[in-house]
């Protein structure tokens, strides 16, 4: 039977003072409809503007995760995200009144607790899952890092850390299923080393970190006097010094917490990707900033899948968004280089094309003379070409602007484009554009079949 999608059953109220700018914020969550996703809306800003709760919005991973749309940012969204997709809420609208997010008791236990308190309700919209049927891989060799995932039945995450610490050793942490999420990974307090927290307060961080929201390590002996100096730059209580351990090693809950606060803040940084997910998960050193590259490669695969999944419905005696004439006004090829007849649509983020293939072609004469069949590189530059009138067609001026492909990736040909075969490219943006680089999923269909299709990365430039 399938999964419906879930809600909160009423609204819930949270407020503390933030992590790192020590802001008093009064957080509010409140049920969402079917298919609405995740999202905080920042009710302090002028017209309430909202942020999608997804990779795609994230603008900074110094220490935290943050997250930025049209202005409205919220800072440290992971404890709030890491509660969300840990009892499977896929709508949740997220008010808050200030930049960022209450640290709490520095993990997702209160949100967790007070979740459960008022319970779930059942929508009627299925669940949609994304199940990882291949494998995919992040590294930073410098960091350490490595994180990849593996096909499975349900979600599962594995955590290795070792920061060459004589306190915390090699820890590992696990969690086989999602159900236990509550019981072994929401009480995991974030943790920081005792030679940081002078950096972090001076680069502006950690104002609003204390002993009651994260496990302080001392690797090496500390005066009492250099701790009291601490407290005071911190405007904190003072406490004894310790010669080496955890500060406040009477807050522990687990032997292997860090390991567990690491795979909590994995699971937050992850629900960006916008959907549940089937696959396990085994990482060694993550850190905000791997878990988010890790899930945008998952974001656009799952991109990917939704437009593959979706053959293309053309009515070809529909008026074209572009047809030749309009086309050589935004790409500078000409014949017998231009390869695409006319665009029949065009939104923001994509593009339906067409050629028609005829006998007429001239690389017919040499491709082959008994057998004639499309080369594949020309497929390739038609679909990069429908994805140059797609990027072009959303700046003023395209004639002082060329389109220049960076790389072209994950090339498959699935059948072969003769005489007569009508082929329909379609482009669609897997990444928004940033600093004129952007990069487009395209495919190339004969009828209900693909012919081919790759990952198309491109560069806008100006003429000079």
């Amino acid at each position: 039977m399938a999964e419906k999608q879930k809600t909160i059953a009423r609204p819930l109220n949270f407020e503390g003072e933030g992590l790192h700018t020590g802001v008093f914020a009064h957080l509010t969550f409140k049920p969402a409809p079917e298919n609405h996703g995740i999202k905080f809306k920042r009710i302090d800003l002028e017209g309430q503007p909202s942020v999608e709760a997804l990779v795609e919005n994230v603008v900074d991973t110094a220490r935290s995760t943050t997250i930025e749309k049209n202005g409205a940012r919220v800072v440290t969204v992971e404890h709030v995200m890491s509660a969300v997709y840990g009892l499977g809420i896929d709508n949740l609208i997220v008010e808050i009144d200030a930049v960022e997010t209450p640290i709490l008791s520095g993990n997702s236990k209160p949100f967790v607790d007070e979740i459960l308190r008022v319970g779930l309700v059942e929508q009627n919209a299925e669940k949609e899952f994304f199940e990882i049927k291949k494998s995919f891989h992040y590294s930073d060799e410098d960091k350490g890092i490595e994180i990849m995932t593996f096909p499975d039945d349900e979600f599962s995450v594995n955590v290795m850390i070792d920061y060459h610490s004589a306190v915390l050793g090699h820890q590992y942490a696990t969690l086989d299923h999602i159900g236990d999420y509550a019981s072994e990974i929401a009480s995991a307090k974030t943790f920081v080393f005792l030679r940081e927290l002078e950096f972090l307060l001076e680069n502006n961080l950690i104002k609003g970190g204390s002993l009651d929201n994260a496990l302080v390590i001392i690797e090496k002996g500390v005066t009492q006097d250099e701790l009291n100096r601490l407290a005071d730059k911190f405007n904190k209580p003072r406490v004894k010094a310790i010669d080496q351990g955890i500060l406040n090693e009477k807050d522990l809950i687990f032997r292997n917490e860090p390991a567990r606060h690491k795979l909590l803040d994995l699971i937050g940084d992850f629900a960006l990707v916008g959907m549940p997910v089937k696959g396990k998960i085994l990482a060694t050193r993550p850190g905000h900033a791997s878990n988010i590259e890790f899930a945008k490669i998952i974001r656009q695969e799952i991109k990917k899948r939704k437009i593959k999944g979706n053959i293309p419905e053309v009515d070809l005696n529909a008026p074209p968004f572009a047809n030749i004439n309009q086309i050589k006004k935004l790409l500078p090829h000409r014949p017998p280089f231009l390869l695409v007849d006319k665009a029949i649509e065009v939104t923001d983020n994509s593009i339906i094309a067409v050629k028609n293939v005829t006998m007429n072609e001239p690389f017919f004469v040499g491709h082959f003379p008994d057998e004639p069949v499309m080369p594949g590189v020309l497929i390739v530059e038609a679909i990069a070409q429908t994805g140059g009138i797609l990027v072009l067609s959303g700046v003023d001026d395209p004639s002082k602007y060329s389109t220049y492909f960076l790389k072209i990736d994950k090339v498959k040909f699935k059948r072969k484009v003769i005489p007569g075969d009508t082929l329909i490219f379609r482009c669609t943006f897997i990444a928004p554009m940033k600093r004129g680089i952007v990069t487009m999923h395209g495919e190339a269909f004969v009828g209900q079949e693909i012919a081919c299709e790759g990952d198309f990365t491109a560069q806008i430039v100006k003429n000079k």
